[in-house]
């Protein structure tokens, strides 16, 4: 009988391996410890480098005031077996078997945690000083252009092209973001809501060109779909990403419209003893009542939690999280927290041309999504008003100077 069909106790002389080294994957086999697994954890990373987390490689790591962010976590402690620079290039559920290059890795129970993969400007593999920034090494590459000052453009005005755009403003160097859409964040929030960000490139000396498509690059040059050129040292491409899962073609595993792994709501695949977890699968949400697929950090945190009850416990563990993502940008502290697709009502609590607003976001007077900027403590209680679902007064919420819990209907 699998694993996923019945717990197995603490898990004695079963084998666990987790793909992929970063947030997820770590946690998934840190978890699968805290929670009395006793059996084999490997975790294989295709990175050489030491695990690390990601959100200081746009901040601290990129502007050289860190030399990395290795997680502090005593592998060998915890019993964890570390394969680094070790790609897997795929699976055969029917025989419990990774393909590598350096040969198959049989296991007992998987799990999938190779996270996105950034999507790259078409036409600009190759051309000299274009650079993406996903992994350690790409902020590596980066910290030289930001310390010569080079001219730089960003193509994309999303939640990376901003802090980048940050980072690269404090280093002193003349930034022209470049966005397809009529706002920045267009993806992400709606337009009433992105619009009032425009106007933080402006303030911070960085120019922001909306409506602007890159026809193509050349060295030295970016060539807008108008015929307009930017000088360019270098290019710094913030399009996106998607689920790395190339990999898992020909598996049998289930992948969604974004080529995520379709995960239950306990985080498992379509084929038996493979879990999915982070940034590569996406999970069905009692609370919002559609699948979702979040491309951050305190996903990757949250997840492995369940992954690691339902492979060690027997009693069924589901993930239906409050999503939550922060980002540092032009000197604010941006949060958001649920999730507003479903939303019937925004309420704004302050004004958007100060430092500190936050927006708010009801269906049928319960609070389901929070965006805050520079306004932690609306954030914390929002959060935590999103998760016990609290019918909300409206015209009370939307009083800045009151605290949210005072809005309790």
């Amino acid at each position: 009988m699998s694993e996923q069909t019945r717990g197995q106790g603490a898990g004695t002389g079963r084998r666990v391996v987790v793909v992929g080294a970063g947030m997820a994957g770590v946690q998934t086999a840190v978890a699968l410890r805290e929670q009395g697994f006793t059996g084999t954890v490997t975790l294989i990373g295709a990175e050489p480098h030491q695990p690390y987390d990601r959100p200081p490689l746009s901040k601290a790591v990129l502007l050289g005031k860190a030399e990395g962010s290795a997680f502090d976590v005593d592998f060998e402690a915890l019993g964890i077996e570390v394969q680094l620079g070790r790609e897997v290039v795929g699976v055969r559920p029917a025989d419990h078997e990774l393909d590598t290059a350096e040969g198959p890795v049989p296991y007992d129970v998987l799990v999938l945690a190779t996270g996105a993969e950034p999507i790259r400007l078409p036409g600009a593999d190759g051309i000299p000083g274009v650079h993406l920034l996903r992994t350690l090494d790409d902020a590596e590459r980066l910290r030289p252009v930001l310390t010569r000052q080079h001219d730089i453009v960003v193509v994309g005005a999303g939640w990376i092209g901003a802090e980048f755009t940050s980072a690269a403003r404090e280093a002193g160097c003349a930034v022209t973001v470049v966005e397809a859409a009529d706002r920045p964040l267009a993806g992400a929030l709606p337009a009433e809501v992105a619009a009032p960000m425009a106007a933080w490139y402006a303030a911070a000396g960085a120019t922001l060109r909306t409506h602007a498509r890159v026809a193509h690059v050349e060295p030295g040059e970016v060539v807008l779909d108008d015929g307009t050129r930017l000088p360019a040292g270098a290019v710094v491409v913030g399009i996106g990403a998607r689920p790395a899962t190339a990999w898992l073609a020909g598996s049998g595993i289930e992948l969604g419209a974004h080529r995520e792994v379709l995960a239950d709501d306990g985080l498992r695949t379509s084929v038996p003893d493979v879990y999915a977890v982070g940034d590569c699968a996406s999970f069905p949400s009692g609370r919002y009542g559609e699948r979702l697929l979040v491309h951050h950090w305190d996903n990757a945190l949250q997840g492995p939690r369940t992954v690691a009850a339902n492979i060690v416990g027997e009693t069924p563990a589901v993930y239906d999280p409050v999503p939550y993502f922060w980002s540092e940008q032009f000197g604010r502290f941006v949060q958001y927290a649920g999730h507003h697709g479903s939303a019937d009502t925004t309420l704004w609590r302050g004004d958007p041309a100060t430092p500190a607003w936050s927006v708010c976001w009801l269906r049928e007077d319960r609070l389901v999504a929070l965006l805050a900027v520079g306004r932690p403590r609306d954030l914390a209680q929002g959060r935590r008003l999103i998760e016990s679902a609290t019918r909300m007064n409206p015209v009370l919420l939307a009083d800045p100077s009151l605290p949210m819990k005072a809005a309790i209907a």
